[in-house]
C-alpha cells in the first residue's frame, strides 16, 4: 500500500512539473521577457554612444530567428548613395532575411525587449534583418544614416542600431568602430588578443551568442555622428549569424511625409521653437528643400 501511495505521489508529481514546464514555455513564447538588467549592459564608447548587453537574447530566441531566416536567405545588398535604391556590393558579401514584426510571440517579444532596453518607439523600427556570413564574408566600414533623400523619407534618419549575434565565431567577424573613442573603463579591462588584424584597427565587438550591440549613428540634436563608422569583419573560422534592427527618427510605419503642406509634425514643436530650437537644431526643426524638418510651421519656415 506505501508503495503504491508513493508511486501516485510521484506519478502525480510529475504531471505537476511537466504542466508548469509547458505553462512556463507558453508564456515565454508570448512575452519573450521585456525586463531588462542594467547591470548586463557596458560602455565601449562614448563617441560614437555604443553599449554591450551581455546575454541580451537567450539561446532559444537565436536559434528561433536563424531558423525563420534560413529558407528565406537572399544576397545583401546596400543602399546607393544617389539613388538611394538596393543593390549588390562587393562591399557586403553577407546573405540575409528579414523578420516581419509580430510575425509571432518570440518575434513579439524580441521587438518588447529592444524597445524597453533603447527607450525608442518598435513603430519607429524596421523588420529585424537576420544576417549569415561565411568564410570570408564580410561588411566594409559604412555608416547606418543615409546619404541619399529617398530613404530618409520614410521615418528619418536611422538615428540607432541594435546588433544581435546569434551565434558564436570562432576567429574574426568581429563588429569594428574605426574612428570610435575607446572609453577608459574599456581600455584598462579588456585585451585584444583574441581579436582579429581588422578587428584591432578600432574598437571592436566580438560576436557571442545572446549579446547585443547598441549604438547611436546621430548625435542628440540629430546631426549625422561620423564616428559611428562601422564594418563587420571577415569571418576567419566558423560561421557568424546575427540580427539587426534598424530604428529611425520617426516612424517607420508610416510610409512617407507629406511635405506639400507647410505644418509641425511633432505638438512640441512651437515650445522647441521658442526655446530657440529653430536655429540650435535647424536640420531637424527646419531641414531643407530636399529634406524638410519636423517643424517648419513654428520657424517660420513656410514659403
Amino acid at each position: 500500500m506505501a508503495e503504491f501511495l508513493r508511486f501516485n505521489l510521484l506519478f502525480l508529481f510529475t504531471l505537476t512539473i511537466s504542466y508548469l514546464l509547458r505553462r512556463a514555455s507558453a508564456s515565454y513564447a508570448g512575452s519573450a521577457s521585456s525586463i531588462v538588467n542594467p547591470a548586463k549592459v557596458k560602455q565601449i564608447s562614448w563617441s560614437p554612444r555604443a553599449f554591450v548587453y551581455e546575454g541580451f537574447l537567450t539561446d532559444l530566441e537565436c536559434d528561433h530567428l536563424i531558423s525563420l531566416a534560413k529558407a528565406e536567405l537572399k544576397r545583401s545588398s546596400v543602399a546607393d548613395n544617389l539613388s538611394g535604391e538596393s543593390k549588390v556590393s562587393e562591399v557586403r558579401t553577407s546573405s540575409g532575411a528579414f523578420i516581419h514584426k509580430a510575425k509571432d510571440p518570440i518575434v513579439s517579444g524580441i521587438e518588447d525587449k529592444i524597445a524597453a532596453w533603447t527607450f525608442l518607439p518598435k513603430e519607429n523600427g524596421e523588420d529585424i534583418q537576420v544576417l549569415r556570413y561565411e568564410y570570408g564574408q564580410k561588411y566594409d566600414a559604412h555608416f547606418d544614416y543615409f546619404a541619399d533623400k529617398v530613404n530618409i523619407a520614410r521615418g528619418g534618419h536611422r538615428m540607432a542600431t541594435v546588433l544581435m549575434y546569434l551565434s558564436d565565431v570562432e576567429k574574426g567577424g568581429e563588429t569594428v568602430f574605426p574612428s570610435a573613442e575607446e572609453s577608459q573603463r574599456r581600455q584598462a579591462s579588456e585585451t585584444n588578443q583574441d581579436l582579429s588584424d581588422c578587428a584591432k584597427k578600432g574598437i571592436a565587438v566580438k560576436p557571442r551568442k545572446g549579446d547585443a550591440l547598441l549604438f547611436f549613428s546621430l548625435h542628440p540634436n540629430a546631426i549625422p555622428d561620423t564616428s559611428s563608422l562601422h564594418g563587420g569583419c571577415p569571418v576567419i573560422e566558423g560561421e557568424k549569424w546575427s540580427a539587426t534592427k534598424w530604428i529611425h527618427v520617426d516612424s517607420f510605419d508610416t510610409i512617407a511625409r507629406d511635405h506639400t503642406n507647410c505644418g509641425d509634425e511633432n505638438p512640441s514643436c512651437e515650445r522647441w521653437a521658442e526655446l530657440g530650437e529653430c536655429t540650435n537644431n535647424p536640420e531637424y526643426m527646419v531641414g531643407s528643400p530636399e529634406l524638410p524638418g519636423y517643424c517648419r510651421k513654428s520657424c517660420k519656415a513656410c514659403s
